[in-house]
């Protein structure tokens, strides 16, 4: 359900990453700016396609980490509210830890994106830090909070299959 994007996808990210509902909470890169993750040796673009067709993308970065750490960075959904972020979510931590054998991933996120906050709580994510006022967010002309969370590889080995 995972493949690796490539420069030919990345109209399709930038698709999702424009929308008007993703602005406040997914930026949104040039097409060159995006073929830095691509052409980087510590990030992937990943597709994911359950039914044979693009349904959302995701960024990891700092793979090759000498902690073991993983940044999931970047992740959007073509279709929202319709109960696949948890397969999708799901699909990438269990990438994560067996794909890229991360002992740790991590992610960020607006606290003004409850949507999110609630999936990575659900998917097992703990709150680890709240960077106040931290980011500015120009669709909305003011900074916001950041919340970050995080998930050990003993948390994800201990989740129910």
């Amino acid at each position: 359900m995972l493949r690796l994007g490539t420069s030919a996808d990345l109209p399709f990210v930038r698709s999702l990453a424009g929308r008007p509902d993703y602005a406040p909470f997914v930026t949104d890169e040039t097409e060159a700016a995006l073929q830095v993750y691509l052409d980087a040796a510590d990030c992937q673009i990943l597709i994911w396609e359950p039914e044979g067709v693009p349904a959302g993308f995701a960024i990891f970065c700092e793979l090759g980490e000498a902690s073991g750490r993983v940044e999931l960075m970047r992740l959007a959904l073509t279709e929202v509210g319709r109960g696949q972020g948890s397969v999708f979510l799901r699909t990438l931590v269990d990438h994560a830890f067996t794909v890229y054998s991360a002992s740790r991933i991590w992610l960020d996120c607006s606290a003004e994106n409850p949507r999110a906050m609630r999936a990575y709580q659900r998917a097992g994510f703990t709150l680890e830090a709240r960077l106040r006022n931290h980011d500015y967010i120009p669709v909305l002309g003011r900074n916001v909070d950041t919340l970050l969370y995080g998930m050990l590889r003993s948390e994800w080995e201990a989740q129910p299959r």
